[in-house]
């Protein structure tokens, strides 16, 4: 008989036995979230200082959904990075449905937000969930990614609570291994959304 599991219940432990997915350790793994990132220009760092203050207005009247998270934060990420040019398209979550078949059980799941060029996976939790880490949530953003057919190409994944941001990288090819960015969070002074957008840039033009 088939098992069926959620993705949402799904940890690193049983990706790392069932897949043999490996953490990457070489740095040089995922230099995208770091190296040669363009500049955020004035004009984008007054649009997401804008987004950071209306974040930290609507936290303060939680909960915040994903749906929102999506409309005030991702939006204009998205839109600031390129993703709604050509050559990208997108999916919503309601057209997605991702299974991973090994020995019997299925792994199955819905993308909360976006699937861009079928190697980008943006993964969003609720805001009331503020104390849960997003390291809980990386293991679900990687079963979708292994999902993924296409195997020749790295595939890229975003996990954010709206205030909080991990990007990670997943090659597929002989042993699939993966890696994290550091963690960035609109809650310091200083505006980390300007890091996130860096990155975002980044990866629009890697992925074209």
């Amino acid at each position: 008989m088939v098992q069926f599991i959620q993705a949402q219940n799904v940890g690193l432990a049983y990706l790392e036995e069932r897949f043999s997915l490996q953490l990457a350790k070489d740095e040089a793994f995922f230099t995208e979230w770091f190296e040669n990132l363009p500049e955020t220009t004035d004009l984008e760092k007054q649009d997401l200082d804008r987004i950071k203050l209306h974040f930290l207005r609507l936290v303060k009247r939680p909960p915040l959904s994903e749906e929102t998270v999506k409309l005030v934060v991702l939006s204009t990420l998205l839109n600031l990075a390129g993703f709604y040019d050509e050559p990208f398209y997108m999916r919503g979550e309601e057209s997605i449905r991702i299974s991973a078949e090994d020995e019997g059980e299925i792994i199955r799941g819905r993308i909360d937000v976006l699937v861009i060029q079928e190697q980008f996976w943006l993964l969003a939790i609720e805001s009331k969930r503020s104390s849960f880490s997003l390291l809980e949530a990386v293991p679900q953003a990687l079963v979708y990614m292994l999902a993924n057919p296409n195997q020749d190409k790295p595939t890229f994944g975003l996990v954010t609570n709206g205030s909080h941001f991990i990007f990670v990288k997943l090659i597929k090819q002989n042993i699939p291994k993966y890696a994290l960015s550091d963690e960035f969070t609109v809650l310091r002074r200083k505006n980390e959304l300007y890091q996130v957008l860096s990155v975002l840039k980044n990866l629009s033009q890697t992925l074209k």
